[in-house]
């Protein structure tokens, strides 16, 4: 109130429509996407100052993504099944296109924040002691080789080249280098599951309950912030 601002978060985890789209009845397994079906959406991004976009860690429980055949309104049930940076492509082409059409960068700045990553696999940083991020205290220091964590280089390359095609600049906040390096970053076994806390049991079986996809607060989500806040400040220059 002291700054007459006001944040919101629109839950919208593939940017389309699709069925995981209710704020609290999300945990979907098998997920289908529109890929060509924004609108529903789009509709309640008008009227701001700042726009700023991501979708990625919902993609990544799959190899293919699910394309519905018809919409969800006509109760429609078969899906054709599509790579992962295909389907990507679309959504973010439709996306796009409703930036372009719908957005005056005079009134709002747009943003698109990149991949973040996670960290399951210890030898990814040459631990074969470790257990996913559990009990990771630094960062991966050795930069002498390109670091591969599992981060999916052919979306990134998606959203590389989509946001730098479009009308409307779009500022891309690439946060994806710098977080690959914070396997230490992750809330571990410091989480919670559907709602509650590990149990001292749970907490201590970091094989399958360590939680190496969200990050602690505060910490590394910290700097993708400062990174937001110097493009938004050069957005206004």
């Amino acid at each position: 109130m002291d700054y007459n601002a006001t944040v919101e978060f629109y839950w919208a985890p593939f940017i389309v429509e699709s069925n995981s789209d209710d704020p609290t009845m999300h945990s979907i397994l098998n997920r289908i996407i529109m890929p060509e079906s924004i609108d529903k959406h789009g509709e309640n991004w008008k009227g701001v100052d700042f726009l700023i976009f991501n979708t990625y860690i919902w993609w990544m429980n799959t190899f293919k993504m699910k394309v519905l055949r018809g919409s969800f309104d006509q109760r429609s049930t078969e899906y054709d099944e599509i790579e992962r940076p295909i389907a990507y492509g679309r959504v973010l082409r439709t996306w796009a296109q409703r930036v372009d059409q719908n957005i005056n960068p005079n009134r709002t700045s747009v943003f698109f924040t990149s991949m973040s990553p996670l960290h399951i696999k210890r030898l990814d940083w040459n631990n074969p002691d470790g257990i996913k991020c559990s009990k990771e205290t630094y960062p991966i220091f050795n930069m002498t080789t390109r670091l591969e964590v599992g981060t999916d280089r052919r979306v990134f390359a998606v959203a590389v080249n989509v946001t730098e095609s479009m009308k409307v600049p779009v500022y891309f906040v690439n946060i994806t280098s710098l977080s690959e390096l914070r396997k230490d970053a992750h809330t571990s076994v410091h989480t919670i599951r559907q709602g509650k806390l590990l149990t001292p049991e749970q907490q201590a079986d970091p094989i399958n309950f360590a939680d190496c996809i969200h990050w602690c607060l505060p910490g590394l989500p910290d700097t993708w912030n400062e990174f937001l806040y110097s493009q938004m400040w050069g957005s206004w220059g």
